[in-house]
């Protein structure tokens, strides 16, 4: 099993929703990098939700992948922001994961908190500039996470 994050920002979709719905397709990955890890992602991963662009951003929760190698149906639809007129069905460009609702954590991991406990050599997320909405995470990396997310006041 490998750690990841993945980042959306809570206007568009939020841990609150994902425990809503309890599972959704991770779609609208237009970067190619990250649609890359995504092709690497298992069903079974761990994932870090981080709620992007917000006041603080942070750590919010925790899913898991549910089905790996999904084809992003977003790149087919002319009506959708994230279509692909370049993308056939014969050979889609855009593959995603479905995800599902594992928790939302009680302590809410700030940036500012994340800057304090990690280098950017161990969270890439905060090198400046830093645009990737899905990453990897080390075990060590991600161990942390779950202690100090789970972590009693």
């Amino acid at each position: 099993m490998r750690y990841w994050l993945m980042k959306s920002e809570p206007g568009a979709y939020s841990i609150d929703d994902l425990a809503r719905d309890k599972r959704e397709v991770w779609d609208g990955v237009r970067n190619y990098q990250a649609r890359n890890y995504l092709r690497e992602m298992r069903a079974g991963d761990l994932a870090f939700f981080y709620h992007s662009n917000c006041k603080p951003p942070g750590v919010a929760g925790l899913l898991r992948i549910s089905k790996e190698n999904v084809v992003d149906p977003t790149q087919f639809d002319p009506e959708s922001r994230y279509f692909d007129p370049k993308s056939s069905r014969e050979k889609p460009r855009w593959q995603t994961v479905e995800v599902e609702f594992v928790e939302k954590f009680p302590n809410y991991i700030s940036l500012p908190q994340l800057r304090s406990l990690f280098s950017e050599e161990e969270l890439p997320l905060l090198k400046r500039g830093y645009r990737l909405s899905v990453l990897p995470l080390s075990d060590d990396v991600a161990k942390k996470l779950l202690a100090l997310a789970k972590k009693e006041e």
